[in-house]
């Protein structure tokens, strides 16, 4: 079954080439695109598309605004916000706001697959290039005066290592070339992480491994 998407961007080079990303994507289609909030507004509520792919810096109505305006009209679509912005603050007002992702817009088709097929499982997506600014703004925000011993969930020292890795952001291909392992180890053990902590996004293990202060702002 195809799955619907919105594009909303004010600029037409950037929706156009979304776009071509997306054609080469099975499973999804660009049923509508707008160009400001009014009209994502209007086509929200007309289309009722699965997931939005909002620009989070519109002229007119902004981007957090239309956000939220957004998730009143139709809640249950699922919302991925494409920007060039990596202010940390910017970043987490969009998660705290209703967004469901978050994804740099130089991404690539492989990684916008990733974020879309996320969306659609009802995971969360975050574009591992910003996971380590969004880890220091939540470690901000964590006020623990006195550390409590880390639950590691069963995870071997190798686990941990590599979940540090992926929490702050490092593809698969640099943890492997990194740490001497093959590509097929790494994505082995991610699944293997995972699996065990029953989470599948990266945005999922970012969150854990702060509350569970397995990575710290000097990591």
């Amino acid at each position: 079954m195809t799955c619907n998407l919105l594009l909303v961007d004010d600029h037409s080079l950037i929706r156009a080439g979304v776009r071509a990303l997306v054609m080469d994507i099975p499973g999804y289609a660009v049923t509508g695109e707008a160009n400001d909030g009014a009209q994502l507004l209007e086509m929200v509520e007309r289309l009722s598309p699965d997931i939005v792919l909002l620009d989070i810096s519109m002229k007119d109505i902004g981007g957090l605004e239309a956000l939220k305006k957004l998730k009143a009209v139709r809640p249950q679509s699922k919302v991925l916000i494409l920007s060039m912005h990596t202010d940390p603050a910017l970043i987490m007002q969009a998660l705290e706001s209703g967004a469901h992702g978050y994804l740099l817009k130089d991404t690539t088709a492989n990684e916008l697959e990733h974020a879309l097929d996320a969306l659609r499982n009802s995971e969360r997506y975050l574009s591992p290039a910003i996971a380590h600014t969004v880890i220091n703004q939540a470690l901000v925000r964590v006020q623990k005066p006195h550390p409590e011993p880390v639950d590691t969930h069963n995870l071997t020292a190798r686990q941990l290592e590599i979940l540090r890795l992926i929490v702050r952001g490092k593809s698969t291909r640099e943890i492997a070339h990194g740490l001497g392992l093959s590509i097929k180890t790494v994505e082995t053990h991610r699944s293997q992480i995972m699996k065990r902590l029953q989470i599948y996004d990266v945005a999922g293990l970012v969150l854990f491994a702060v509350r569970e202060q397995i990575i710290s702002l000097d990591d």
